[in-house]
């Protein structure tokens, strides 16, 4: 007999941790230093495989515990709230698209990569009093999160191809 509750915090642990690696990995190799805040987002295709594999719950957890423990490996606050900002508004879009027939994992990691980049200027506009970040710097986000989205949407689903059988 299995001890199911065991089995979810042990995957809930491996998860946040490949994602919080994929984080520090992208940290170290900036896609462009002349537009800040543009990254590929590999920790999105974890949560990608957790909205498809392992259910509503369980993405929500990943999604906190990788905000949260980011927040406590760099010690940035305003960082953290960007990411929490970002991870709600991209969570909420793909959990409530990835039931949409036709929309698989590209489409689903493309709609999320967009949301967090409007969740995380929607933080800068809040905290800077800066609302033309909306009109300036909102679409080059928006851009890159369509291109970034669909290669973080292909190695989702390649995960997800070879790791069914993780989920619980």
């Amino acid at each position: 007999m299995r001890n199911n509750g065991a089995r979810q915090v042990a995957l809930a642990g491996l998860l946040t941790s490949l994602m919080l690696v994929l984080g520090f990995i992208e940290r170290q190799f900036p896609l462009t230093a002349a537009i800040p805040g543009i990254k590929l987002g590999l920790a999105n295709s974890v949560l990608i495989y957790a909205v498809y594999m392992l259910g509503i719950r369980q993405s929500i957890i990943l999604m906190l515990l990788k905000a949260l423990m980011s927040w406590l490996i760099y010690s940035n606050m305003s960082a953290m709230l960007y990411s929490l900002a970002g991870g709600v508004m991209s969570l909420a879009i793909m959990l409530l698209l990835h039931r949409v027939k036709g929309l698989g994992p590209i489409g689903i990691s493309v709609s999320g990569a967009v949301f967090f980049n409007v969740g995380q200027i929607g933080m800068a506009v809040f905290m800077l009093k800066t609302p033309q970040l909306m009109f300036t710097y909102l679409p080059v986000l928006m851009v890159s999160g369509v291109l970034t989205g669909i290669l973080t949407g292909i190695i989702a689903q390649l995960v997800m191809k070879h790791l069914k059988n993780l989920a619980i």
